[in-house]
């Protein structure tokens, strides 16, 4: 029996991976779950699954959590110590899925221990790619891909070599606004932002679909997690959502995956790993579907894409500022402080502004400094956002 912990439980990723793990209640002991505030929703599964530990982010709703599992026998936590605890408790698989910078330090923890680690959130491979994938190298641990683009790519070079891989090509759906006159994108509302037309994910994933942030983040995780160079990794707009990603090998030939919008296949790729399972996911039927249809991005639409193209030539703690000047810009968009089209501007200002202040893009790639840097990021994202940009 595997032990597993599961960071971000209440979220779609963590929802699906623990749909997954109650399909075989004899395969698993889950050793810890965390959420938000979702309480109700934690303790229904931390007593579900049976597991050791319940930890939500927020200290002040430890004791409805405690309430909630009364009786239960699962011990109830809170707060970020209490989370970098929960990681430390041994495990053999740890699901990352929790949203934003703040997945970091407890994915860190987990591979320090040797934990396998799936990787759904983003954000840690964009701040400190480097200093996760060395510190699981230094403890023999595996970092698994869960976004559905990097687990395609992922399962495309398996018998591969990477000296073989000529590109590498992830798919975007276009988001919200794909068909929108670029003339109308400034007046485009938080509501009109948050409908995907393809899936149904959290509010602030489907608003980074809608302006590329998303895809701009996971072209910086690409070449962070596969090493390559940045001229090597390419976006095509998608919109049928069901090629995740291609990779093009030197003699021409191009293999891709193909799957369905449910990201259960991710997961239970990476649960599996190396073997294939059976999953509950639909299969496609390609005759049904038709045609496939595929597009370059209009750069003018989706600056973020051009965004990440200079964060991977700045380097070094420039990821760490895009995220965090990404994250404030976001909260200011969903507040309707700025427009939709000035969360990118935002985050241009903030990556100009500190890439001259301080040495701070420049310094080592701890994780002191990259907290530092992520600290600066959000006062000066703060501070041009009051100014009125």
């Amino acid at each position: 029996m595997r032990k597993v912990s599961i960071f971000g439980a209440t979220g779609s990723i963590g929802q699906s991976t623990i749909d997954l793990i109650a399909r075989e209640p004899d395969g698993f002991d889950v050793v810890a779950l965390s959420g938000g505030r979702n309480i109700a929703r934690l303790a229904e599964d931390a007593i579900r699954l049976k597991a050791d530990l319940a930890v939500t982010a927020h200290e002040e709703l430890l004791g409805d959590l405690q309430d909630a599992l009364s009786g239960s026998g699962v011990q109830a936590a809170a707060g970020e110590l209490a989370l970098m605890e929960a990681a430390e408790r041994p495990a053999d698989w740890v699901m990352s899925a929790i949203v934003g910078a703040a997945g970091l330090k407890p994915g860190l923890r987990a591979v320090e221990h040797g934990a396998t680690l799936a990787l759904a959130n983003k954000e840690s491979l964009v701040t400190a790619g480097s200093l996760l994938m060395e510190t699981a190298k230094t403890h023999g641990a595996t970092v698994l891909p869960v976004d559905s683009e990097h687990s395609a790519v992922f399962q495309a070079l398996v018998g591969e070599e990477m000296e073989a891989v000529e590109r590498i090509i992830i798919t975007a759906s276009g988001g919200a606004f794909r068909n929108w006159p670029l003339e109308k994108l400034a007046e485009a509302t938080v509501e009109q932002a948050s409908q995907h037309p393809n899936w149904d994910m959290g509010q602030r994933i489907t608003i980074d679909s809608a302006s590329m942030f998303n895809k701009a983040l996971e072209v910086i995780e690409t070449r962070e997690y596969f090493g390559i160079n940045p001229e090597m990794i390419e976006v095509l707009v998608h919109p049928e959502s069901l090629v995740h990603a291609l990779v093009r090998f030197r003699d021409g030939a191009l293999m891709a995956h193909l799957g369905v919008s449910d990201m259960r296949h991710a997961i239970g790729y990476a649960l599996n790993w190396p073997e294939r399972a059976d999953l509950p996911v639909d299969r496609l039927d390609l005759a049904q579907i038709g045609q496939l249809n595929f597009s370059a991005p209009d750069i003018v639409r989706y600056p973020a894409l051009r965004l990440a193209r200079d964060v991977m030539t700045r380097g070094g703690l420039s990821g760490a500022v895009f995220n965090a000047a990404k994250e404030i810009a976001l909260d200011a968009f969903i507040a309707r402080r700025v427009k939709f089209t000035a969360m990118t501007v935002v985050v241009d200002k903030v990556l100009s502004a500190l890439e001259s202040d301080l040495g701070l893009i420049d310094a080592e790639m701890t994780l002191d400094n990259v907290a530092a840097a992520d600290h600066m990021a959000r006062i000066r994202a703060t501070e041009f956002i009051a100014a009125g940009l």
